[in-house]
């Protein structure tokens, strides 16, 4: 077997955390603008729109996790884009039914309801290619396509708010940046390589289906909160809650590369315990890191966002560890997807439940919605994490024992 010589880790993650820092700054700044461009009174709606496009971008999660599992095992890259063009027509017509239902649960206009869900087939096309990218470990690759991605859907939408457009439009544009974005990565991600590929390693729908399920639990339990403040507060109590926890978003997306990174060796035998112990301390690490820096910068918040926010300052660190404790989360669902040990799920989708649960039952304010998110989150980390560790160690003598480099 020939060894091919590849950049170390660390610069593996310096490469994809530049990228996805790029577009995560962008994605910030687009939800700081429009929250001082909309107001109080109307940015609840966009903030709520965001959290319904996440829960939508479940399925592209889930396909990019599954591309890229298979594409170590071997899978073709013809394969796999016929499998991200069959996900993307699912999640076409599944979104196109959600609109009216999404409207009325959320008191939101159809307009901007459609922009929100219209991009969720666009954002499934472009997870394909960049998991076919992870997969390959073609960091360098994926990571301009993180970055650009970012760009190209922010850049639309900020240039109709600035022009006076309402959510709804700004909502819109960023969908028609997801689908140049798309073509972008396929364009980058190219033909299939000369590698030899066997021809018989095909893939369902159905392992995205598993794996969706698994990021599903995730996303809703990050997201959650958001609509159901449009439930319990009023509207300017929620556009705070809003703004606040773009903190607890920068704390969670901040460390994305690990994952990215790290995924490929998770999915290996040989590598995978190794690779999740790794994961959840650097994790760990960089979420203590991200709530002193939410501590320590909460008195500018309101310099950047406007007054309107001040009540909310303090809080900050609390929905930055909110965000730091779902990355840990999140490190060991994707643990999960990369051996195709999808069970960890129901831990998660009991924590939201709990979550939903208290917070309709009993949080009235700001601070006590995310007091529950906190202590939800963190509950449900440590079960999951736990799990996954034992399971990590109890498999790592069998699986490394015969393996041969």
């Amino acid at each position: 077997m020939s060894v091919v010589r590849r950049p170390p880790v660390v610069a593996d993650l310096t490469l994809v955390t530049a990228g996805a820092m790029t577009a995560n700054v962008a994605g910030y700044l687009l939800q700081l603008l429009a929250g001082r461009w909309l107001g109080v009174t109307g940015y609840s709606e966009f903030a709520s729109l965001l959290a319904v496009q996440l829960l939508c971008a479940v399925p592209a999660l889930a396909l990019q996790n599954v591309v890229a599992r298979e594409r170590v095992r071997g899978a073709e890259v013809a394969a796999l884009r016929g499998l991200q063009w069959r996900c993307a027509l699912i999640v076409a017509v599944v979104a196109a039914v959600l609109v009216p239902v999404v409207t009325a649960a959320l008191n939101v206009g159809v307009v901007a309801c459609a922009g929100a869900l219209v991009a969720a087939p666009a954002l499934v096309l472009l997870s394909g290619e960049q998991g076919i990218l992870q997969g390959g470990r073609r960091f360098r690759e994926l990571a301009v396509v993180l970055g650009s991605a970012g760009v190209a859907r922010v850049t639309p939408a900020l240039i109709v708010l600035a022009l006076g457009g309402g959510a709804g439009a700004a909502l819109w544009a960023a969908a028609l940046g997801l689908v140049a974005a798309a073509i972008f990565a396929r364009v980058l991600a190219g033909a299939p390589t000369s590698e030899s590929e066997p021809g018989e390693h095909t893939v369902g729908v159905l392992p995205v289906l598993r794996a969706a399920q698994v990021q599903a639990a995730l996303m809703a339990l990050s997201s959650a909160d958001l609509i159901v403040v449009r439930m319990v507060l009023d509207e300017v109590d929620a556009s705070r809650y809003a703004l606040g926890a773009i903190a607890a978003k920068i704390a969670f997306w901040l460390p994305q590369a690990v994952g990215v990174v790290l995924y490929p060796r998770m999915a290996q035998p040989t590598h995978s315990a190794r690779a999740i112990r790794d994961a959840l301390a650097v994790l760990s690490g960089i979420g203590i890191v991200a709530v002193l820096c939410a501590a320590l910068a909460a008195p500018i918040a309101p310099l950047l966002a406007g007054h309107d926010y001040a009540p909310i300052q303090d809080l900050l660190w609390l929905f930055a560890l909110h965000g730091a404790i779902l990355a840990v989360l999140q490190g060991a669902v994707l643990s999960a997807i990369a051996v195709d040990r999808t069970a960890l799920a129901a831990v998660t989708w009991l924590g939201l439940a709990v979550e939903v649960t208290l917070m309709v039952s009993f949080a009235r304010s700001v601070p006590a919605l995310i007091t529950t998110a906190v202590s939800v989150a963190a509950v449900t980390t440590i079960l999951v994490a736990v799990v996954v560790l034992r399971t990590a160690d109890r498999t790592e003598p069998a699986e490394t024992q015969p393996a041969a480099d």
